[in-house]
């Protein structure tokens, strides 16, 4: 595949496209003249649409900070359930909901057409849970506990963003996750065994 700034110059203009139109009607041939190539030059940069798009995903949350900059909040100091309310805020910014329309088109997709997406629903299977599952274990969560609590958290965070695109109540939202935060820090807190 070929690399460099014209490969750079196209994935940015394919992040533009699929954050504004999605990705329901998308083909090769309509993307390339909507951002001035042919589809034999995206397959010679990207290899497939499947790789395409997930690449324009990765691309495309780059352009929203708050969301990407979220699950740093974990390494902040304090106690965890002002920490849990920080990523959230950053996830929930009203400036991420495209970012957010999109991801959820692409997870049905992946969900719906096996094979499609396979990289894509792994790491959006894993990399929250696996990066919350540290933080917790980093606090004395053990194990498989710490596992199972990134796990819910992560569950309650994708829940609450698809509840936050559905209903556009970000206060309501707000209040079930700052309920929801306090009980996760009351669980972890529970649990957690003194560091050595």
């Amino acid at each position: 595949m070929g690399t460099g700034v014209e490969r750079d110059r196209l994935l940015g203009l394919v992040a533009d496209y699929v954050l504004e139109h999605g990705i329901a009607e998308l083909t090769l041939r309509r993307l390339g003249a909507a951002i001035g190539t042919n589809n034999r030059m995206l397959l010679y940069y990207f290899g497939s649409k499947e790789q395409l798009v997930e690449q324009s995903l990765m691309a495309a949350s780059a352009r929203f900070p708050l969301f990407a900059a979220a699950m740093r909040g974990l390494d902040d100091p304090g106690p965890l359930q002002e920490r849990l309310e920080r990523c959230w805020a950053g996830i929930a910014a009203a400036e991420n909901h495209p970012f957010h329309r999109l991801f959820f088109e692409v997870y049905g997709v992946a969900l719906h057409q096996p094979g499609r997406f396979d990289g894509f629903l792994a790491r959006v299977g894993h990399d929250w849970v696996n990066l919350l599952a540290a933080q917790l274990r980093a606090e004395g969560v053990p194990d498989p506990e710490a596992a199972r609590l990134g796990r819910e958290i992560v569950a309650l965070w994708r829940g609450l963003q698809f509840d936050l695109l559905s209903t556009g109540d970000a206060e309501g939202v707000a209040a079930t996750h700052s309920a929801a935060a306090a009980t996760f820090a009351e669980r972890c807190a529970r649990v957690a065994q003194p560091a050595s």
